[in-house]
């Protein structure tokens, strides 16, 4: 029983701390043939995580991951590890033949070196329920479980722009609502430059204040002033309004300050948009900004890329592209192509753009999105630095803002800023 469990082709990694093979399951229309189900805890654990963890791209803020908490009276099957020889036959039979990888039920433990005890905490948190499966059936119910994660997301941040000595002021810039972050001291070198962010959040969460934290991380460790511009989402105003509040702002900006003064930053969908709007910028005859940061972008909205496979189920952030992403795609692009240029920018002209930093993690859902736009970006002759974390699921270098990671990675987008950015 053993062997014929393992030579089962699975399509799909099964790759997920904790799992526990249970026997076969066709829940995924994806794909076919026979396929091993894994029972984790997160399918079967009740409560959630801290409430500053609900929205999607809110940081951490210093609070501890909620534990996984099994079913009373549930008891798991375990099945003896299989030895080395076994295990290789099995394997090789499996993938004797050119085509899809077929991988054993096996677990990942979270990875302990070059990773602080902080971000250790993060990578092994259980899944973050209820966002990354949100399915509502309608736009009221969307509309309650976006500011539900919302208002949970707003003491964190509260807290976190105290500690780090963070402003926030609200304004109105091109006829869109703003949020302005100001650090304690700005650099001789960044007082006449400006950094516009593009939240992320699938283009359903974060909106308000709740969709802040990129922008105050990268006022505190980057000494910018950081702009953050409060697009509309769907349900109630999908594509394009995102984009065209995002080209109001950025136009109304380079009005006032010289475009070799400003950068983009962007993690997500907020890095999807970034990339988006350099490209509308150069088909409008705009002046583009002098540098971009996507971080992890959602920039091809279609289930495209090799760790949409590979990270799925280890990912603890996004999970899975069938989760709300698919969901959350649709939504936004309301019968668009999703692979227009302005949705998923990885289809568009890179030639010409600015000079780019990116940033992902090796359990990242995303990487592909992010390898692939690198690569676009180095073919297209442009600039540009990847800067990958190991351990880390998508876009986890927000949630702590105390976490030796999170400095980092916004210290390295502003060295790279001082490259390309005039005075």
């Amino acid at each position: 029983m053993r062997i014929r469990l393992l030579m089962c082709r699975i399509n799909r990694s099964s790759a997920l701390a904790g799992g526990v093979l249970i026997g076969r399951h066709a829940e995924n229309k994806r794909d076919s043939g026979p396929k091993l189900r894994l029972l984790t805890p997160a399918n079967f654990r009740f409560g959630t995580l801290a409430a500053a963890l609900a929205a999607l791209t809110a940081p951490a803020l210093a609070q501890a991951p909620a534990p996984a908490v099994p079913a009373p009276g549930f008891s798991a099957p375990s099945f003896p590890a299989p030895s080395f020889p076994i295990l290789e036959a099995a394997q090789a039979a499996a993938n004797d033949k050119p085509g899809p990888r077929s991988l054993p039920a096996h677990t990942i433990p979270p990875p302990q070196a070059d990773l602080s005890p902080a971000v250790q905490a993060l990578v092994a948190a259980p899944y973050r329920t209820p966002a990354w499966n949100a399915n509502p059936p309608d736009a009221a119910a969307w509309r309650t479980l976006v500011n539900k994660l919302a208002d949970a997301a707003l003491p964190g941040l509260a807290k976190a722009r105290e500690t780090l000595g963070v402003t926030m002021e609200t304004t109105t810039i091109g006829g869109v609502k703003c949020y302005v972050f100001t650090p304690r001291t700005i650099p001789a070198a960044h007082q006449n430059q400006v950094i516009l962010n593009a939240h992320g959040g699938g283009y359903v969460y974060g909106p308000g204040e709740s969709g802040t934290a990129e922008a105050m991380l990268m006022a505190a460790y980057g000494g910018y002033k950081v702009i953050e511009f409060d697009y509309r989402m769907p349900p109630d105003a999908p594509y394009p309004a995102a984009m065209d509040d995002a080209m109001a702002v950025y136009r109304a900006v380079i009005a006032e300050t010289a475009p070799r003064r400003v950068a983009l930053v962007g993690t997500s969908t907020g890095g999807g948009m970034i990339l988006a709007m350099v490209l509308r910028a150069k088909a409008e005859g705009l002046p583009l900004p002098a540098a971009i940061a996507p971080g992890t972008p959602w920039s091809d909205l279609t289930e495209t890329g090799d760790t949409y496979r590979t990270n799925e189920w280890l990912d603890n952030v996004l999970v899975s592209y069938s989760g709300y992403l698919s969901h959350a795609a649709k939504l936004y692009a309301a019968g668009h192509d999703l692979r227009d240029p302005q949705l998923s920018p990885i289809y568009g002209d890179f030639t010409g753009l600015p000079p780019a930093i990116l940033t992902s993690g090796t359990r990242d859902l995303f990487l592909s999105n992010t390898v692939r736009t690198h690569r676009k970006l180095r073919r297209a002759g442009v600039p540009a630095v990847l800067n990958v974390y190991e351990g880390l699921s998508h876009a986890q270098y927000l949630f702590d803002p105390a976490a030796p990671e999170t400095k980092e990675v916004f210290t390295d987008i502003a060295t790279f800023f001082d490259q390309h950015l005039g005075q």
